[in-house]
């Protein structure tokens, strides 16, 4: 088993989001969180008679109102009931997951003034594969995303519901079955479990995690439709993407070399008379690259966000204050979000034109039509994934529209501008869902393509991109389903295992 993650508020990464929200990596409070953690604590209750937001005043629009002492705790139970009031679906587990862990390094941070225990408890919640019920819409990214983080808190209390081992249960029975007692909160500790982006940029890092594996696949997918459209390398000659030097282009570039290298496919028309191929084919670099670069930079962001402290008010233990601020605003990540989303549709859009190139006998250069047999007509191949892979580019389209960009005050004007990043975190992940189900209809369609081209053999690294799709989809010699067989390959994209098939024969791939 991997060692756990120790959680600092220092040094978490978007790789270590992936290990314990998807994977299900362990993480414990490290020495140095435990001890930032307890010194803020300190110094919070040394200033818990002072008039100090969250701590004994009422909340937004009541900031002013004082609130004595000996209801203190009271005060924080009810903020998380009163702000427990999401709707919709809940987000998918590992998102909660995610959330949570974010949650706790953000905690351990020291700027909090959580108890230790209390980021214990939430860490152990965790370990024990106790999954809170939060529904996913009711989150305006300021102050952070507040109706999330409530109902992912309650179960620390013994309220709300949360999901054990596939059962939907009371926050108390979660607990109960885990071994686990519920915690009464302290002063600010409700205030410290809820204010921040912590569920927008959960979403942000699990899906950076898949738009990077779906970039590098889509150069695959790239390479195996040229070997099968018998389109030309030239395009992707060092030399050109040195004279536009965009790290993501170059890499895509260098990535699409190393798939065709080794082709027979690509020597068997070495002096053909074609010129130029289709943008779909001769521009991959250029727009992959884009994508890529797109993505570098929300990586960056996200990658501060991840170990940020957003809490409201922060302790600032070196300066020996407390006071409020707008690090909860979810505007950075909000805009990485919507970033997100463009990358991998655009991604999406110029895979779906050339598994038309491969569909489509007008432009395919010898193919059959839709790629199959035709057998007298009996026989629709590879047409209707073609129409899949449109209405999903279509939706996709819509999807774009940047959620950042948008605001509606709230908290009676208290709050008069709001970054919507939950919003753009919930259309990243569709568009991002929507895009690998695009590339695996293109190496679905490839695959089969490329074998109407025996004996002779395509370059090393789509060989080996072939190779892995047929351990998941056989070839269609006549018709059948392929709903299942699209899901299969666009899970291999999302879970890695299909790129780490095809590094393993080309590693410049995954550069």
């Amino acid at each position: 088993m991997p060692t756990a993650i120790e959680l600092t508020g220092e040094a978490l990464s978007i790789d270590d989001v992936w290990d314990v929200a998807v994977d299900r990596r362990s993480a414990v409070l490290g020495a140095s969180g435990r001890e930032r953690a307890a010194a803020a604590r300190a110094f919070l209750e040394t200033h818990a008679a002072d008039h100090t937001y969250g701590v004994n005043t009422g909340f937004g629009r009541f900031v002013s109102e004082s609130i004595p002492p000996e209801r203190a705790a009271e005060l924080q139970l009810r903020l998380l009931r009163s702000h427990a009031c999401g709707v919709g679906d809940p987000y998918p587990d590992d998102v909660v997951r995610a959330a949570m862990l974010l949650r706790a390094n953000t905690l351990a941070k020291g700027f909090s003034g959580a108890r230790v225990e209390t980021i214990e408890l939430l860490l152990d919640v965790l370990r024990a594969g106790i999954v809170p019920f939060v529904p996913s819409r009711g989150s305006v990214g300021a102050s952070g995303d507040l109706a999330p983080l409530a109902h992912l808190a309650l179960p620390l209390v013994g309220e709300g519901e949360a999901t054990v081992d596939g059962r939907r249960v009371t926050g108390d029975e979660a607990l109960t079955a885990a071994g686990l007692a519920p915690i009464t909160l302290a002063a600010k500790e409700g205030l410290s479990l809820i204010n921040g982006t912590q569920f927008m940029t959960a979403m942000a890092a699990l899906a950076l995690v898949r738009a990077g594996r779906l970039a590098r696949v889509a150069d695959a997918a790239c390479a195996m439709s040229v070997e099968a459209l018998q389109g030309t390398p030239m395009s992707f000659h060092p030399a050109i993407h040195a004279a536009r030097p965009l790290p993501g282009q170059r890499a895509s570039a260098a990535a699409l070399r190393g798939l065709l290298a080794g082709s027979a496919i690509v020597e068997s028309h070495r002096w053909c008379d074609k010129v130029q191929d289709a943008y779909s084919l001769r521009c991959a670099p250029q727009v992959h690259g884009a994508s890529r670069d797109l993505l570098d930079h929300v990586r960056r962001t996200v990658a501060v966000e991840l170990n940020a402290a957003t809490d409201n008010p922060l302790v600032l233990l070196d300066q020996e204050l407390i006071v409020s601020n707008g690090n909860f605003h979810g505007q950075p990540v909000a805009m990485g979000l919507d970033c997100i989303a463009i990358a991998c549709a655009e991604l999406a859009s110029i895979s779906e034109r050339r598994t038309e190139r491969l569909v489509n006998p007008s432009l395919s250069d010898g193919l059959p039509p839709f790629l199959v047999a035709r057998e007298e007509g009996l026989n629709s191949g590879f047409m209707i994934p073609q129409y899949v892979a449109a209405a999903l580019v279509s939706e996709n389209k819509a999807l774009c529209h940047p959620g950042s960009v948008d605001s509606i005050p709230t908290s009676a004007g208290q709050e008069d501008h709001v970054s919507m990043g939950n919003g753009a975190g919930l259309k990243a992940l569709q568009v991002v869902a929507n895009a690998e189900r695009v590339l695996a209809i293109e190496l679905l369609a490839g695959a089969q393509a490329v074998e109407f081209l025996a004996p002779l053999e395509p370059g090393i690294g789509v060989r080996a991109a072939r190779a892995f799709v047929r351990t998941l989809s056989s070839r269609v010699r006549e018709d059948r389903p392929l709903s299942a067989d699209i899901e299969r390959v666009a899970s291999a994209i999302r879970d890695g295992t299909l790129l780490a098939a095809i590094a393993s024969a080309v590693p410049e791939v995954i550069e």
